[in-house]
């Protein structure tokens, strides 16, 4: 799914503030995700529905959202797309919103709709099915699957052959003409943040500002991805998957990138999570708290686990696919009050010329 600059921008102005992961920890999730199909006094759900915003990939949500009608005969309402766009028209529809879930890639989306007092309270048991760390603090939203920021390089480039340790490294002059970066993917936002958060606002402006000097922008990380791919630039920071889905895409034989990893530690090696929300003003309340159980259960997140979007699972007992590293080895887990609303990072990219 292409995500452009324009959304991520318009939702940051529109709202003025938009701009992990351990094996252990938590329960396990229902093994066959029945506990989503009734509601809290034990009345079937089957035959109700609920309308859910997703700004996840689309082709794994559609997957979840079979799976999930099939076990439970609740009728998913599925509507994709930009997950700043979507979270705009939320805040634009307020209480008439149709929506009764919201599904992020990333955090500071869902926080910039708490703060807006749009989130109801997602039920205690689906919270206890992931590590209390990839959840919301204030209990409204549910952590569902996580992600790592990683550098790809040009398979035999000196990018490939001595990879930077830090995201630090890409704003030194060296680096002049050889990167691409996607300063609008709302997956980009994060980092800044954590920049800010690590190294403090004046170095964050400076590192950005070497960027700036160094880099070729992309609308997007397929785009980068399929540039780096190409030798168009010899690398750039994306979120670990891209990588793997450019592989499937291009097969292995045409795939002329390798993944590499921030040194763990450094503010590039940022592991965050997607979650899922219940809006407090949705109409099918019992519905949308059945849906999030069932993202949090096992058959849910064996879905996740085995499919395209290369995902890690958050329900601990559900292993991701094989040839992902252990999220252990790459990064911490971004701290959800760290990331905040992203106002911060958005200011940062505004005023660095980097966003309009």
């Amino acid at each position: 799914m292409l995500r452009s600059l324009r959304p991520f921008t318009a939702l940051s102005l529109t709202t003025a503030c938009l701009l992990g992961l351990t094996a252990c920890g938590g329960s396990s999730g229902s093994e066959d995700g029945s506990n989503a199909s009734s509601a809290s006094n034990g009345t079937s759900l089957k035959g109700q529905s609920v309308t859910v915003y997703s700004g996840q990939h689309e082709q794994t949500v559609k997957a979840l959202a079979a799976d999930f009608e099939k076990r439970t005969g609740i009728k998913v309402e599925l509507r994709s797309g930009d997950e700043a766009e979507l979270a705009n028209q939320i805040l634009q529809e307020g209480a008439a919103s149709p929506a009764d879930v919201f599904y992020a890639e990333n955090p500071p989306a869902l926080t910039t709709l708490e703060e807006k007092g749009l989130l109801a309270p997602v039920k205690p048991e689906t919270l206890k099915a992931v590590p209390a760390q990839d959840s919301s603090p204030k209990s409204d939203w549910v952590g569902i699957s996580a992600r790592t920021a990683a550098f790809l390089a040009a398979e035999g480039k000196h990018a490939d052959t001595a990879p930077p340790s830090s995201v630090r490294d890409l704003a030194k002059p060296e680096w002049k003409g050889r990167l691409g970066i996607a300063p609008g993917e709302t997956d980009f936002a994060p980092v800044v943040t954590r920049m800010i958060k690590t190294d403090g606002e004046d170095a964050a402006r400076k590192w950005l500002e070497g960027l700036k000097a160094n880099a070729k922008t992309y609308d997007s990380n397929e785009d980068l991805s399929a540039a780096v791919n190409k030798g168009e630039v010899e690398g750039g920071v994306i979120d670990h998957y891209y990588f793997y889905r450019l592989r499937d895409e291009q097969t292995a034989a045409k795939a002329h990138a390798k993944l590499h990893y921030f040194a763990k530690g450094d503010p590039g090696a940022l592991v965050d999570v997607s979650g899922a929300a219940p809006l407090k003003h949705g109409k099918h309340a019992q519905a949308a708290q059945a849906f999030l159980a069932y993202l949090a259960s096992a058959p849910a997140q064996k879905v996740i686990a085995t499919s395209e979007s290369y995902e890690y699972p958050l329900v601990p007992g559900v292993k991701g696919k094989s040839e992902l590293p252990a999220l252990d080895t790459i990064g911490t887990v971004a701290n959800v009050a760290d990331l905040g609303d992203g106002k911060e990072a958005l200011k940062l990219l505004q005023d660095t010329g980097l966003l309009a």
